[in-house]
C-alpha cells in the first residue's frame, strides 16, 4: 500500500511540473508536440523548464535529488539550461528550520547547544539532499578555540529513502522477472548496492571515519585536502569538522583570476581518481562540484578539497586487477586483450568467440582515440559498450556501478574545467606505472616487508615445528602401518575359513556321489 501511494504521488508531482509535457515537446515528431501541448492544457507551465525540473526532483526527495546531481554534471548531454538548474541541485537544496537542526544537535550531544560550541551560525552555509551544514567555533581539549563546519543530518530521512528503495526493489522485481535482460543486468543486486550505499550515508559516523581513512591514504600526494574529523564531536546524525576555505570548482572564472592553473587542475584531478581507484581501492564516489572546491591558501594554494564523504567506493585486489588491465589494453589499443579479459574473467559466457567480441569493442572505442574531452564523451562511450554488452550477454557488475558513477562525475568535471584534456593520455602513464608496480620488483619487496613481522616470529620457531612434523607424520605412519597390517590378517583369515568350506563342500559332494557307485561295483 505504501508504494503504491509513494508511486501515485510520483505521478501527481510528474503531471504538477508538465514533466511529462517536458519529454513529449524533446521530441521532433509533430504527432508528440502537437499531444504535448493537449496535456498542458489547464496547467500553468510557464516557468522554465529547468526550474520546474529542478524543483520537482526537490520535491521527489533525496535518490532523486541525487540522480539531478549526477545530471548536472554531464553537460554535453544535456540542454544549457536544463544543466545550469539542475546545477543548483549541489549546494543549494532548499534548507530544513534552523530550530530543527538545533534540535537534533541537542538531542544528540544532551546538553544545551551553548554548551557544546562556543559560537554557533544558526544560518545554513550550504544545504545538500541528505544534510546541511553551519559553521561554529568548539573549544578543544586544550582550551583552545578552533573554526570548525557542523553537519546536520534531515529530519525523517530514513523514512522517505526506505519508501524510495522499497519502490525501486519492486521496479527490479519487475525487470528481473520480465526483461529478457534480467539475468544479464542484475537489477536486484544493482538496487541492493544502491541501498547499502544510500544507508551508509545515512551514517554520520561512518561518513567520518570514511574522510579520516582518505585523509590517511591521501597524505603524501599533496593534491588534495581533506577535513580533519572531529571525533569528540561525532554523532549518528551530526559531525564536527575542521572548517575548510576554498572556492566552488564550478567558479572557473573566479580560479583563473587567482591566477589557479586550470589545465593543472584537470590533471590532478585524473590523478587523484586514478590514485584512489587502482592504489587504495578505496575512493570517493560522489565527486560533484558541489563537493569540490579549490584552496587558495598560500600554503595549499590550487589544491582540491573533497568533502561529503557519505558514499564511498570500494574494490578488492582482484577488480583492481582487472580493471588496471582494462584500462592498460583499452590505452594500448589491445581490443584483443580486452575481449580475452572478459572472458577470463567470466563476465560473458565461455563460447564466446573472442574474435567477434574485439571487433565489436573496437568498433566502439576506436574513434574516440586521440581527442581532447570536447570532441568525446564516456557517456556515449559506455552507452555504445552496454549495447554491444547485451549482444554478447556481458553480466552487470553491481560493485562497478559506484566506479561508473565517478567517472561519469570525473568526465564531467574535466570538461567543465578543460575541454582540451586528454583523458587517454593523461591517465595511460599513471595505469601503466602501476601495472609494473604490481608484478615487478618493488611490489615483490614490499610484499616481503609486509611480512617480515611475521617471519621473525615465525623463523627461531621452524626447527622445532619440522621436527614435531615429522615426529608426527612417523608415529601416525606407523599406527597406519600396524592398522593395514591387522586389516590384511583379518582378511587372510577369512579367505582361508572360506577356502576350507568350499573344499569340504567339494569333498563331501563328490564323495556322496561317488559311495552308491562303489558299493554297486563290489
Amino acid at each position: 500500500m505504501t508504494r503504491l501511494l509513494r508511486g501515485i504521488y510520483i505521478v501527481f508531482i510528474v503531471l504538477r511540473y508538465g514533466l511529462d509535457e517536458l519529454v513529449l515537446t524533446s521530441f521532433q515528431k509533430p504527432g508528440l508536440r502537437f499531444l504535448a501541448r493537449i496535456v498542458s492544457v489547464g496547467r500553468d507551465l510557464s516557468a522554465p523548464r529547468g526550474q520546474r525540473l529542478r524543483e520537482a526532483l526537490e520535491h521527489l526527495g533525496p535518490i532523486f535529488v541525487k540522480f539531478g546531481q549526477v545530471l548536472s554534471t554531464r553537460r554535453d548531454l544535456l540542454p544549457p539550461d536544463i544543466a545550469d538548474e539542475l546545477a543548483l541541485l549541489q549546494d543549494r537544496v532548499p534548507p530544513f528550520p534552523s530550530d530543527a537542526a538545533v534540535a537534533i544537535i541537542e538531542r544528540a550531544f544532551g546538553r544545551p547547544l551553548s554548551e557544546v560550541f562556543v559560537d554557533f551560525t544558526l544560518h545554513p552555509i550550504a544545504s545538500a539532499s541528505i544534510a546541511q551544514v553551519h559553521f561554529a567555533v568548539i573549544q578543544d581539549r586544550s582550551g583552545a578555540t578552533r573554526e570548525v563546519a557542523v553537519k546536520v543530518l534531515r529530519p525523517g530521512m530514513l523514512t522517505v529513502i526506505d519508501k524510495d528503495l522499497s519502490l525501486m526493489r519492486m521496479m527490479a522485481g519487475w525487470v528481473d522477472r520480465l526483461s529478457a535482460d534480467g539475468k544479464r543486468l542484475k537489477p536486484r543486486e544493482v538496487v541492493a548496492e544502491f541501498d547499502k550505499y544510500l544507508h551508509d550515508e545515512l551514517d554520520f559516523v561512518r561518513e567520518a571515519a570514511n574522510a579520516a581513512q582518505l585523509r590517511r591514504n591521501m597524505e603524501g600526494l599533496n593534491l588534495v585536502l581533506i577535513p580533519e574529523m572531529i571525533w569528540d564531536f561525532c554523532h549518528n546524525d551530526v559531525i564536527v569538522m575542521e572548517r575548510m576555505k576554498g572556492v566552488p570548482i564550478s567558479q572557473t572564472d573566479r580560479l583563473r583570476e587567482t591566477g589557479v592553473d586550470i589545465p593543472k587542475l584537470a590533471r590532478d584531478g585524473v590523478t587523484i581518481f586514478f590514485t584512489q581507484v587502482f592504489r587504495d581501492g578505496f575512493f570517493h564516489a560522489d565527486m560533484h562540484p558541489g563537493n569540490i572546491q579549490v584552496s587558495l591558501e598560500p600554503a595549499t594554494f590550487g589544491r582540491y578539497i573533497s568533502l561529503d564523504f557519505g558514499i564511498v567506493g570500494t574494490l578488492t585486489e582482484y577488480d583492481k586487477e582487472y580493471l588496471a588491465q582494462n584500462f592498460t589494453a583499452f590505452f594500448r589499443r589491445d581490443y584483443k586483450r580486452v575481449a580475452e579479459l572478459h572472458v577470463e574473467s567470466g563476465w560473458v559466457p565461455a563460447d564466446t568467440r573472442v574474435d567477434e567480441l574485439e571487433s565489436a569493442i573496437r568498433a566502439v572505442c576506436e574513434p574516440y582515440f586521440d581527442r581532447p574531452l570536447k570532441e568525446i564523451s564516456l557517456g556515449m562511450v559506455l552507452m555504445r559498450l552496454f549495447q554491444t554488452s547485451r549482444r554478447f550477454n556481458v553480466e552487470i557488475q553491481p560493485q562497478l556501478v559506484l566506479l561508473q558513477k565517478t567517472l561519469l562525475n570525473i568526465e564531467g568535471l574535466g570538461r567543465q574545467l578543460d575541454p582540451e584534456l586528454d583523458l587517454w593520455s593523461t591517465a595511460k602513464p599513471f595505469l601503466e606505472k602501476w601495472m609494473l608496480d604490481q608484478v615487478g620488483p618493488k611490489k615483490l619487496w614490499d610484499q616481503l616487508r609486509a611480512e617480515a613481522p611475521r617471519y621473525a616470529k615465525l623463523l627461531p620457531e621452524l626447527p622445532r615445528l619440522v621436527h614435531d612434523f615429522l615426529k608426527h607424520r612417523q608415529t601416525d605412519g606407523h599406527a597406519q602401518l600396524q592398522q593395514l597390517i591387522e586389516e590384511q590378517r583379518r582378511t587372510n583369515r577369512l579367505l582361508h575359513t572360506l577356502l576350507y568350506w568350499v573344499l569340504g563342500f567339494v569333498g563331501g559332494a563328490l564323495l556322496t556321489w561317488s559311495l552308491p557307485r562303489l558299493c554297486l561295483h563290489l
